[in-house]
C-alpha cells in the first residue's frame, strides 16, 4: 500500500489543522504525566499506593460521570466545547507547576489537582472522539483514527524523554508549565476550522431519558457489550501500566528520573509502531482486537521476568505495538457501527469503560506492587488478560462467528450471517470473518433507531484512542 495511502485524512483542510494542533501539544501531555508521577514518587517516598491514589482519582470522574458528559457533548457544539476544554486544562497545568516550582506542593495537592482534569476529561474526552467524524468523511475515518493515535505516541515518545532530562535538570514545577502553554496549539487549530465544511449531525435535544436511550442502544448489541466487557478486563491492568514501568525503574532497577522517560518513551516507540500500521488498514478487524491485548498479556509476562534495566525497556517495544493494535482496532470498530445521533453517547461509554476502570485498578496496582513487589503486579496483570481474552474471544465467536482459524492470516473462513438483531460493527476484507461491508451503522436489536440520511452527513463514527489530550 502507497505511504500516501497511510496519511490519506491529511487531504482534508480541517482534519489536517487539527492535527497539526494535536502534534505540537501532545508532547506536552506526556511530560506532566512523567512530571506527575515523578513528583507523586518524590512526596511520598516512593510509595505505590499513592501513585496509584493520584491515577484513580484523574480517571474517577469519567467513571461517575462519564455518561452525563456524553449526553452533553451531544447536545452541544463540538468545537466550542473543545476549545472550553482544553484552555481549562491548560490553566490547571499552569497553577500546578507554580505551586511545585515554588516548592509548597503536597501529595494532596497533586491528587486535588488530578480530580479536576479528570472532571474536564469527561467532556473532552467523548468530544474529541466524536468531533474527527465531524472533519473527514467515512472512507477517510479508520485512517483518521489511526493518525490520531500516532500522533498521540509521537508525543509518547518524545515528551517522556524530554521530560525526564528536564525534570532532573530544572524540576517537576516548569514541565508542568511547559504543558499548560502547549494546550495553546490545540485552541488555536480548533479556531482556524472552517465550520461551513464539517459534517455535523443535528443536536440532540435536551431532555429526561437521553442517558437511558443511549444505554438501551448499546445493550441491544451483545457484540459491543462483549467488547466492552474486554475492554474493561484489559483496562483493569493496562491502563495503569505507566505506574507499573515507575515502580519497576524506581523500585526494582533503582533507576532515576531520566531513566524513567526511557522507559516510558519505549513503550510510545512501540504504540507508534502499532499506530502507523493500523493507519495502514482500510477497515478494522476483530481478530486484531482480540490478537492484540492477547499479545499485550503474554508481554506483560514477558516484561516481568526480564533480569536487567536494559532487557526492560527493549520488552516494551513490542508490549507497545500489541496494545496499540488492540486500542486502534477497538476503537475504530466501535466508530464505524455507531448511530451518529448516538456517537457522544457511545463514545461516553466506550470511554467510561476504557478510563474509568483505571480508578479501580490503579490502588490494585499499587497494592500487589507494595506488598508482593512490581514483578508481582506486572505478572498477575498479564496473567488475567491472558485468562479474560481467551474467554471472551469464545463468546465473541459465537456473536460474531468467528473462528479460532480466523486469527490467523490466510486461515478466515466464510462467516455465519449474523444473528437477526445484532449489529457487526467492524471487519476485515470482502467476505471474510469480518467484513464490515455486511453491517448497518445503527442497527441494534430493535432498540437504536436507523438514522436518517440527513443525520449522517456522510459520516458514520470515529474515535481516537482515549487520552488526556
Amino acid at each position: 500500500m502507497s505511504r500516501l495511502v497511510m496519511f490519506r485524512s491529511l487531504a482534508v483542510r480541517n482534519y489536517r489543522l487539527y492535527a497539526l494542533g494535536q502534534l505540537m501539544s501532545n508532547p506536552g501531555t506526556w511530560m506532566q504525566r512523567i512530571a506527575q508521577d515523578w513528583l507523586v514518587l518524590q512526596l511520598s517516598g516512593g510509595s505505590g499506593i499513592a501513585l496509584g491514589m493520584t491515577t484513580a482519582l484523574q480517571f474517577l470522574p469519567m467513571l461517575l460521570f462519564g455518561l452525563w458528559g456524553g449526553a452533553l457533548v451531544d447536545r452541544f457544539d463540538k468545537r466550542r466545547t473543545l476549545i472550553l476544554t482544553q484552555g481549562s486544562m491548560g490553566v490547571l497545568a499552569l497553577a500546578l507547576g507554580v505551586l511545585a516550582t515554588a516548592g509548597a506542593a503536597q501529595v494532596w495537592h497533586v491528587y486535588l489537582f488530578a480530580f479536576a482534569l479528570g472532571l474536564i476529561t469527561v467532556l473532552d474526552n467523548p468530544g474529541r472522539q466524536a468531533f474527527v467524524p465531524e472533519m473527514v468523511d467515512r472512507e477517510r475515518l479508520s485512517n483518521a483514527i489511526a493518525l490520531n493515535s500516532a500522533s498521540f505516541q509521537l508525543g509518547r515518545v518524545t515528551g517522556p524523554a524530554v521530560a525526564g532530562l528536564l525534570i532532573a535538570w530544572i524540576g517537576s514545577g516548569p514541565v508542568f508549565m511547559i504543558n499548560g502553554v502547549s494546550f495553546g496549539f490545540t485552541i488555536v487549530a480548533l479556531l482556524m476550522i472552517r465550520t461551513g465544511e464539517l459534517h455535523r449531525t443535528d443536536p440532540v435535544p435536551g431532555g429526561k431519558g437521553r442517558i437511558r436511550e443511549g444505554l438501551r442502544y448499546v445493550s441491544g448489541r451483545r457484540d459491543l457489550v462483549l467488547l466492552l466487557v474486554l475492554a474493561a478486563c484489559v483496562q483493569f491492568f493496562g491502563a495503569n501500566g505507566q505506574n507499573q514501568i515507575a515502580l519497576m525503574v524506581n523500585n526494582v532497577f533503582e533507576t532515576g528520573a531520566a531513566a524513567f522517560g526511557v522507559a516510558a518513551a519505549a513503550l510510545a516507540v512501540g504504540a507508534l509502531i502499532g499506530a502507523l500500521l493500523a493507519a495502514r488498514r482500510e477497515r478494522p478487524r476483530l481478530s486484531l482486537v482480540l490478537l492484540g491485548s492477547l499479545g499485550f498479556g503474554v508481554s506483560q509476562v514477558v516484561a516481568a521476568v526480564m533480569p536487567g534495566y536494559v532487557s526492560f525497556v527493549v520488552v516494551l517495544v513490542p508490549m507497545g505495538v500489541v496494545f496499540m493494535t488492540y486500542v486502534t482496532t477497538l476503537n475504530a470498530t466501535f466508530q464505524l457501527s455507531v448511530d451518529p445521533r448516538m456517537r457522544g453517547r457511545v463514545m461516553s461509554m466506550f470511554m467510561l469503560v476504557f478510563m474509568g476502570v483505571a480508578p479501580l485498578g490503579a490502588p490494585v496496582v499499587g497494592l500487589i506492587a507494595d506488598a508482593f513487589g512490581p514483578r508481582a503486579s506486572l505478572t498477575v496483570g498479564g496473567v488475567v488478560t491472558i485468562v479474560v481474552v481467551t474467554t471472551l474471544g469464545a463468546l465473541l465467536a459465537r456473536v460474531r462467528g468467528v473462528r479460532p482459524r480466523d486469527l490467523v492470516p490466510g486461515g478466515r473462513g466464510r462467516r455465519e450471517a449474523p444473528r437477526s438483531g445484532e449489529g457487526d460493527p467492524a471487519g476485515s476484507e470482502p467476505g471474510g470473518a469480518d467484513d464490515p461491508e455486511e453491517e448497518r451503522p445503527g442497527a441494534a436489536s430493535g432498540n437504536a433507531p436507523e438514522a436518517p440520511e440527513k443525520a449522517r452527513g456522510g459520516d458514520d463514527g470515529s474515535r481516537q484512542v482515549p487520552s488526556p489530550r
